[in-house]
C-alpha cells in the first residue's frame, strides 16, 4: 500500500472478488479516492474500512452489475463529479460444463455474458465520453489466459474473455490519439472463490496480492497486454498457435475435459 499520485480517482467493479479486493487494497493510500462496486454491501464495508485505514477516501456501490441502467447512472454521476483517472472493468463470473459434462445451462450462459461482456462494454461506455473530452484517463479490462484458446470445461467463459481481449486491443489503438489508455489484463489462476469452483487443474496458482502488485506495476507502464504468470502465459499462447489437433491432445492429457 505505497503512495500514489495525489488526487487519483480509481474505479473498481467487482471489488468484492479476489483480484478486485486485492486491487483496492493495493491502491489504497493517502490521496487516492476509490469508487468500489460489488454485489455484497457487507464485503464492501469491510474492504472500505481497510482502505480508509490506509488513508484512502472510499465510496461504495452495491448492485448487480447486470443492471446496466444503474451501472451507467453510477459511472455517469461519478464522471460528472470528478475526473476518473483509472477504471478497472473487473467484475466477472465463471460457469462450466459440469462434473459429468452435462453441459452449460442456457440461463447461466446468458448471465455470464451479461456480466463478463455486456457489463464490461457498459463500463467503458459509462466513463469514456468524459475521458475523451478531457483527453486523459485509463481503462483496464480484465480478460484471462483462457482467451488464448477455448477450454473444453469452460467454453462460454473462454469465449467471453476472448471477446474482451479483442475488444481491448481494438479500443487501445482507436483511443491512443485521444489520450485515453487501454490495457488488457490476462491472469492465470488467482486464488478466489470463483477460481476454486472452477474444475480442472490450476497450475501456477497465485495469491491475489501478488497479482494486484504485478497488475499495478504494468498498468503504470501502460502495457498493452498484461498476461501472467509467464510459464502458463507461454503455454496458453502456444496452444493458440499450434495445430488444433495437437492442442486438443495436450488439453486431454492435462485433464481439462477435452
Amino acid at each position: 500500500m505505497s503512495t500514489i499520485p495525489p488526487k487519483q480517482t480509481i474505479v473498481i467493479t467487482g471489488a468484492t472478488g479476489g483480484i478486485g479486493y486485492a486491487l483496492a487494497v493495493e491502491y489504497a493510500a493517502p490521496g487516492a479516492t476509490l469508487l468500489l462496486h460489488g454485489r455484497r454491501q457487507d464485503v464492501l464495508d469491510r474492504l472500505a474500512t481497510v482502505c480508509r485505514g490506509a488513508g484512502a477516501t472510499v465510496e461504495t456501490a452495491a448492485f448487480d452489475i447486470r443492471d446496466q441502467n444503474q451501472l451507467l447512472a453510477w459511472l455517469g454521476a461519478a464522471s460528472a463529479r470528478m475526473p476518473l483517472d483509472l477504471v478497472f472493468a473487473n467484475a466477472g463470473v465463471n460457469i462450466d460444463v459440469g462434473l459429468n459434462s452435462e453441459g452449460e445451462h442456457w440461463e447461466d450462459v446468458q448471465m455470464l455474458f451479461d456480466v463478463n461482456l455486456r457489463a464490461v462494454l457498459a463500463t467503458v461506455q459509462g466513463v469514456l465520453p468524459a475521458m475523451r473530452a478531457r483527453r486523459s484517463g485509463q481503462i483496464v479490462l480484465m480478460s484471462s489466459l483462457a482467451a488464448y484458446r477455448g477450454l473444453p470445461i469452460t467454453p462460454s467463459y473462454s469465449a467471453s474473455k476472448a471477446a474482451i481481449k479483442v475488444y481491448g486491443e481494438g479500443l487501445r489503438d482507436w483511443l491512443a490519439a485521444d489520450g485515453v489508455k487501454i490495457n488488457v489484463v490476462m491472469p492465470g489462476y488467482v486464488e478466489s472463490k470463483m477460481c476454486h469452483e472452477m474444475p480442472g487443474p490450476k497450475p501456477f496458482l497465485m495469491k491475489p496480492g501478488q497479482a494486484a502488485k504485478l497488475i499495478r506495476r504494468k498498468v503504470a507502464r501502460n502495457r498493452a497486454r498484461i498476461s501472467f504468470p509467464f510459464p502458463l502465459n507461454l503455454g496458453c499462447w502456444l496452444l493458440s498457435v499450434i495445430h488444433p489437433s495437437i492442442s486438443s491432445f495436450i488439453l486431454r492429457r492435462m485433464k481439462y475435459g477435452a
